[in-house]
């Protein structure tokens, strides 16, 4: 996490997100899964920036959090 200065000169900080490989390293799945579940449509939230995947790491989190034990 960094911290930036907005306009206003106030404090914001900035939260950077991942990409596949971060993403493939912390769930420990290989990076082709992570694209195969973005094209079926499941896995955790994604978007795309430019032509780049994009994860939230809070939501990364939660959607791990949220399969139970018969998922994991």
């Amino acid at each position: 996490m960094t911290t930036e200065e907005d306009e206003m000169g106030k404090a914001v900080e900035l939260h950077p997100l991942w990409g596949v490989d971060e993403v493939s390293a912390y769930l420990g799945v290989p990076v082709k899964t992570l694209y195969q579940w973005k094209w079926r449509g499941e896995g955790p939230p994604v978007r795309k920036v430019g032509r780049y995947l994009r994860y939230d790491p809070a939501a990364v989190r939660a959607w791990f959090d949220g399969l139970g034990s018969s998922a994991a």
